[in-house]
């Protein structure tokens, strides 16, 4: 999550209030959020709001961009890591780093894309985009190890940890996001032991 201190020192108002809404909604939801939450979270006066957006679906919009480029700082930093392997359990420290606030509030992405499942207005399919870039990289790293099945161990590594996000989140339990990482690096080490056969699996 992006730092809400580091952002209001350093940032427009506009991305404050972008940065801002993308923690409010993940910490209440959309439905019960109002722009009055998110202007008193970005520290900007709520009458300032209406000036960059004038609904709540455009701020959810930008919260959407804000995860997204959050992302892409994620990504780009661990692609400076020497091997794939590095990177993918790099990705998966991360996530244990996380494991209060998953356990509070559960993934920010996978939890407003629940949410904007139910709407018919294309949000649903602006969030999907964001995680498919993750998908995406993900991919990358396999196809990297010589796996020819990468997309089937992308998709089952980013299932596992949405899988895990929601048990975390439902039993309040943050070490069971540990726990199953753990379990996801030794699968990691165990892809690069033996040729591809399309048969591992991340539920192992």
């Amino acid at each position: 999550m992006t730092d809400s201190k580091k952002v209001r020192r350093t940032s427009g108002k506009r991305e404050r209030l972008a940065a801002a809404a993308a923690q409010v909604l993940h910490a209440q939801g959309v439905a019960p959020t109002t722009l009055a939450d998110i202007a008193a979270a970005a520290e900007v006066p709520v009458g300032n709001v209406y000036y960059y957006f004038k609904t709540k679906d455009e701020l959810v919009e930008a919260a959407i961009d804000a995860h997204a480029q959050t992302l892409r700082g994620l990504i780009t930093a661990l692609d400076e890591l020497p091997t794939p392997e590095e990177r993918l359990k790099a990705l998966l420290s991360g996530w244990v780093q996380q494991r209060e606030l998953t356990a509070q509030y559960g993934c920010p992405t996978g939890t407003l894309a629940s949410e904007l499942d139910k709407r018919a207005d294309g949000l649903d399919r602006s969030i999907a985009a964001v995680m498919r870039v993750l998908l995406d990289w993900a991919e990358g790293q396999f196809t990297q190890l010589g796996r020819a099945d990468a997309r089937e161990l992308a998709v089952a590594l980013i299932a596992a940890y949405q899988g895990i996000s929601l048990l975390t989140n439902t039993f309040r339990d943050p070490e069971l996001m540990a726990t199953e990482v753990r379990r996801l690096e030794r699968w990691i080490d165990s892809l690069t032991e033996g040729p591809a056969t399309g048969d591992d699996d991340a539920r192992e």
